[in-house]
């Protein structure tokens, strides 16, 4: 699905007054890990900034015991230092990766930010072998806006 024909379901969800920003941010996990293909696995890590961690507050796919994640481990954890996206077009070539499951093939990492600051970030795993494209990075940027303005 182009992107394009995803942006007015994610601005309905963000938009949605029936829905609690939990649900907000599931149903975008959904809409997005549903609809792109190459999208397997979709959560919305939040950063804990007096401990150092990312939380999981969101997801769609299978379930990951990575939970919590110290910033600095992992892609998710390196974007939380960097502040910049992280696209992985091969996990097997990351000496700090963490494996969420066995068939990921590839990952992107955007972080989301408000009122200019990293509050977390968009994690995506691919059991495809790099998919993710400039075009990925813009509209995950785009979907994090959207998502900022609930939070």
């Amino acid at each position: 699905m182009p992107f394009k024909d995803l942006t007015s379901e994610i601005s309905e969800i963000v938009a949605s007054i029936n829905l609690t920003k939990e649900e907000k941010l599931t149903k975008v996990c959904e809409a997005l890990q549903s609809k792109v293909s190459y999208y397997t696995w979709v959560g919305f890590y939040f950063a804990n900034e007096a401990e150092k961690t990312l939380h999981l507050k969101a997801f769609a796919g299978e379930p990951t015991e990575h939970t919590v994640i110290p910033f600095g481990k992992g892609i998710c954890g390196q974007v939380a230092v960097s502040n910049t996206n992280f696209v992985v077009p091969d996990v097997k070539a990351q000496d700090n990766y963490i494996a969420c499951s066995i068939t990921v093939k590839a990952e992107i990492v955007i972080p989301l930010f408000k009122n200019g600051k990293n509050i977390g970030q968009i994690d995506i795993d691919s059991n495809t072998a790099n998919p993710f494209t400039e075009s990925d990075e813009r509209f995950l940027e785009w979907v994090n806006d959207e998502v900022a303005k609930i939070l």
